[in-house]
């Protein structure tokens, strides 16, 4: 416990204050889905979006069509269908990409595959998995810290954020692809300018416990958001080759396994561990997706990082510094939907926000920005 608050006192900057949030209308877009995990759209402004325990499902007319659920779909704890992105070049290839929890290799693993959507958007053609061997725990915890965000950056390489699978020595294993950021081709081959031997070609970066969400600056700067221990949620500023210092092995003879006393970013064990742009210190409030938004209908937050976060039930703006490396403003808004998963920015520049309580309970929000009278 005193090595993580130390580390929290070291990490979490002064922020310049809180800002407003811009006024915004929040329209239902979906209304009765189960854990929505992501949400993008197709060229034609098609909604697609995924839900843990169902699959994937597009929007035509206003009306959900459930298109591929994979027998091999592992539901567990965190696990399942999760992560979306588009392919760039969808209007020629018609692809998709998802992560989920699977058991197509016979043992459970977290992996990635290349979908072909029909014209008539109502089922998969063609699957094919470019990234296997994402570990999910052995060990009674399955489930546990799967989490996978995929995303395709300004590059044109899927940029891919994994969970360390609750397997203490899975971050700082040069050859697991657990508790990492991963840089891919469509393929799934690594993107050139990765880290080199002895790490696995695809990893981009490691020492990383439970990545949430990937976001993309307009300067070319990429964040990593991830979950900590019961301190200390970091938001990362993204550097090829760091160690983000996360090393939840044994100290001591008698500590567990994955021992979460650890500081999320480990100082001791690694001085050179990167430190982040943001960290929550105690207790955590568990953000997930994020995305910059950008225009001046978002008043404040325009150019901000906008985070969902779950525990803590609201949508978070993050204004960085000019050089990102630093927090100088905090917004906060959309408290009163419970427990918020993913944003995206939607071709029509609002945000689509999905919820995660459960129970089918859950929706696809709208919320658009810049409207008289909005809440």
């Amino acid at each position: 416990w005193t090595r993580r608050v130390l580390v929290s006192v070291i990490a979490v900057g002064v922020l310049a204050g809180c800002v407003p949030p811009p006024k915004v209308t929040v329209t239902t877009m979906q209304s009765g889905v189960d854990i929505p995990w992501d949400v993008a759209f197709l060229p034609d402004h098609t909604m697609v979006f995924t839900e843990r325990a169902h699959g994937l499902s597009v929007v035509v007319n206003g009306e959900r069509r459930l298109v591929w659920k994979p027998a091999d779909l592992v539901v567990a704890v965190e696990a399942g269908m999760m992560s979306l992105a588009v392919d760039p070049s969808f209007a020629s290839t018609r692809q998709v990409f998802v992560c989920f929890a699977s058991t197509a290799g016979g043992a459970a693993d977290v992996r990635i595959a290349k979908l072909t959507l029909d014209p008539a958007l109502t089922t998969v053609t063609s699957r094919t998995d470019i990234l296997t061997g994402v570990p999910m725990n052995p060990a009674g915890e399955l489930g546990r810290h799967s989490g996978c965000r995929v995303h395709f950056g300004p590059d044109g390489y899927l940029w891919v954020g994994t969970g360390d699978a609750a397997i203490g020595t899975a971050p700082q294993d040069p050859h697991s692809l657990g508790g990492k950021v991963l840089r891919i081709d469509k393929n799934g081959a690594p993107a050139p300018g990765n880290m080199g031997a002895p790490f696995d070609p695809r990893i981009e970066s490691y020492g990383h416990r439970n990545v949430q969400g990937l976001a993309f600056r307009a300067n070319g700067q990429v964040y990593a958001v991830e979950h900590g221990p019961g301190c200390d949620d970091e938001v990362n500023l993204l550097v090829t080759g760091a160690n983000y210092g996360w090393d939840p092995v044994p100290r001591a003879p008698g500590d567990p396994a994955y021992d979460e006393l650890t500081p999320m970013t480990d100082t001791q064990r690694h001085p050179d561990a990167m430190l982040p742009v943001l960290s929550s210190g105690c207790p955590t409030i568990a953000p997930s997706g994020a995305t910059f938004v950008s225009g001046s209908q978002w008043g404040a937050w325009d150019g901000g990082l906008v985070l969902a976060v779950l525990k803590g039930s609201q949508l978070r703006m993050i204004r960085l510094s000019e050089d990102g490396r630093s927090a100088v403003a905090v917004s906060v808004a959309l408290t009163d939907h419970g427990r918020l998963r993913t944003p995206t920015v939607g071709p029509d520049g609002a945000l689509y926000v999905t919820t995660s309580n459960g129970s089918g309970a859950d929706s696809i929000l709208r919320v658009a920005p810049g409207v008289a009278g909005g809440s």
